[in-house]
């Protein structure tokens, strides 16, 4: 009976030891020319600070108004293509449900363009 699972297992393990090697063998196999830029933190395009910022300080909140906006794009995204693949059977009252859920998505672009959270400063 558990037969079944055994390809599944070996498939597990094959990739959990792939996985282990891949790190092992890295810091051997790798290049090792490095210099300051790639020592250096990336920080989103921001020059990093010597000092870590104490107490949580001011973060921009247009990297946080980025990622609702990609969430919110990538739900309406995930909402629309099962409408597009069964259309044809849902008739009317899915034409009307979709046109509900596209208004009301239009409606937040809508919001968001006009408090200027598509200007990137």
């Amino acid at each position: 009976m558990l037969d079944a699972y055994l390809p599944l297992v070996l498939m597990f393990a094959l990739a959990g030891a792939f996985a282990l090697f891949s790190v092992t063998a890295a810091p051997y196999i790798g290049p090792r020319r490095y210099n300051r830029a790639k020592l250096d933190a990336y920080e989103c395009g921001i020059e990093p600070s010597p000092q870590p910022v104490v107490g949580g300080g001011r973060m921009p909140v247009a990297y946080y108004l980025t990622a609702m906006l990609f969430i919110l794009f990538d739900i309406e995204m995930v909402f629309l293509y099962p409408f597009a693949v069964s259309a044809d059977r849902l008739g009317l009252f899915g034409l009307v449900e979709i046109a509900l859920f596209v208004a009301t998505v239009g409606f937040a672009y809508a919001y968001v363009w006009r408090r200027g959270g598509l200007d990137w400063n």
